[in-house]
């Protein structure tokens, strides 16, 4: 009799970076005979692949653990072995304290070295100490990864994310990220190519290119050369059966005009872009060393509705960066007024040991930090309702990705990447379908068909 498969369970903390990465995780371990389940409790390998961006990210995950470590315990009793492991940024940044802290973990893995899997499990099956490994490999994870199978990409839906770029060199005084994922680097532009023609044969239609600044980027090219995210956008266009193209996230000092272009020129990229400016105070934007000035951006702005008028922007807000005054803050709530967001995320400042900002005095108190945030988020919620709102008797083309809630409901999303419900759609996932808005919800839109595949383009809507 054939041997049941172990199992493995990977709990996905952050940006949509780790999602991916998770993904290709579990493509390493299909490889090596696991199968995944969404329950640890029956799981021989526990993987918790980790961020590091929001607060206390490292205690959350300490206090994770501790719940794996009954598990372990547990399953222990019954005869039964579970390794824990823990990846991502948290795993670069922790290294053997992880160990130290957690003596249940097993493998301790930055997200750069996951390809290496494979050989961590073996490491560990010698010897049964935990295995650390937060070194930056020198060879690409790329070339290592193994490839998902049709039938694997297929199980994930009509969206895909896709790394194309990964790391930063801006070195903002708050950020982990350069220490955690390391230098910019682009993958070729071949290669993407190619994963992305896997992922659409495997019925992807919608994909969504990742990296820490993925406007950065600067892949070579077949002609040798080094070719923007624009020219990488233009050469995806042209992949038949991939119908949107996404990004994300950007730097305001990397919005060339070949990349402003591409929003203006090529269909398949939504009109739909997240481009964080963390505040918009000159005195803070210095401080945290973004390279920019509240100027510059609402310039950079400028040009992007000028070639895209409808386009819908999205941002990041730090508030309570240490030295933030009264002036600052309400800088900031002047800039969200120039621009006016369909949507946004915002934070309140939080230290990461390490960075620069850590370091500096005038720590902002947190009832003060507590108080902007809500004042900014209340100012940036009425906005996302008013785009909402605007778009109520207007079409756009919506992909459908699964069923509704309700019977003969199906569910998608708008170029704006707003959720929209489709009542009586056809039950088509992976269709464009033209709809007609009727009516906004608390998270999402609600919509009747008006006729499917259309290539028309979608009216502009007011978003400032």
């Amino acid at each position: 009799m054939k041997p049941s498969p172990k199992k493995v369970f990977i709990k996905t903390y952050g940006c949509q970076m780790n999602v991916y990465d998770s993904e290709r995780m579990g493509d390493v371990l299909t490889g090596m005979g696991y199968d995944q389940t969404a329950t640890p409790d029956d799981a021989d390998l526990v993987i918790l692949n980790t961020c590091h961006i929001r607060e206390k990210a490292a205690e959350k995950v300490y206090s994770e653990l501790g719940r794996y470590r009954a598990l372990k315990q547990e399953r222990g009793r019954a005869g039964k072995e579970t390794i824990i492991g823990v990846a991502g940024c948290v795993a670069q940044a922790e290294g053997e304290e992880i160990v130290r802290r957690a003596p249940a973990v097993d493998l301790v893995f930055g997200p750069q070295s996951y390809h290496r899997l494979p050989d961590l499990m073996s490491r560990f099956a010698s010897g049964k100490t935990a295995v650390v490994e937060t070194e930056f490999p020198a060879e690409d994870k790329f070339d290592h990864l193994r490839a998902p199978s049709t039938e694997a990409v297929a199980k994930r839906g009509v969206t895909a994310f896709l790394t194309a770029q990964e790391g930063c060199d801006k070195f903002c005084t708050f950020c982990v990220v350069p220490y955690t994922r390391g230098a910019e680097s682009s993958r070729p532009i071949d290669k993407i190519l190619t994963d992305a023609r896997r992922l659409v044969d495997g019925g992807v239609r919608e994909i969504t290119l990742l990296g820490q600044n993925i406007n950065a980027y600067h892949g070579e090219g077949p002609d040798g050369r080094r070719w923007s995210l624009g020219r990488l956008l233009e050469a995806l266009s042209t992949i038949e059966g991939l119908e949107r193209l996404r990004y994300t996230t950007s730097h305001p000092r990397d919005m060339d005009d070949e990349l402003i272009a591409a929003h203006r020129d090529n269909p398949k990229v939504m009109p739909y872009l997240h481009l964080p400016v963390q505040s918009g105070s000159d005195r803070i934007l210095t401080a945290m060393n973004r390279r920019h000035r509240a100027e510059d951006y609402l310039k950079i702005i400028d040009r992007i509705r000028m070639a895209r008028p409808d386009i819908a922007l999205s941002s990041d807000f730090i508030v309570g960066f240490p030295g933030e005054t009264d002036a600052d803050f309400e800088a900031t709530l002047q800039l969200v007024e120039a621009v006016g967001y369909a949507s946004a995320f915002s934070f309140k400042y939080s230290p990461r040991p390490g960075t620069p900002a850590a370091e500096l005095d005038e720590q902002v108190p947190e009832t003060l930090k507590s108080e902007r945030l809500a004042r900014l988020q209340d100012y940036l919620n009425a906005q996302q309702r008013a785009f909402h709102l605007a778009c109520i008797g207007r079409e756009m083309d919506v992909l459908i990705e699964k069923p509704g809630r309700r019977p003969g409901q199906m569910a998608g999303r708008s170029p704006y990447l707003q959720a929209v419900h489709i009542e009586h759609g056809p039950n088509n996932i992976g269709e464009v379908v033209r709809v007609c808005i009727d009516s906004v919800g608390g998270n999402s839109l609600s919509a009747h068909i008006v006729q499917s595949g259309s290539d028309s383009p979608v009216h502009a809507l007011a978003t400032g």
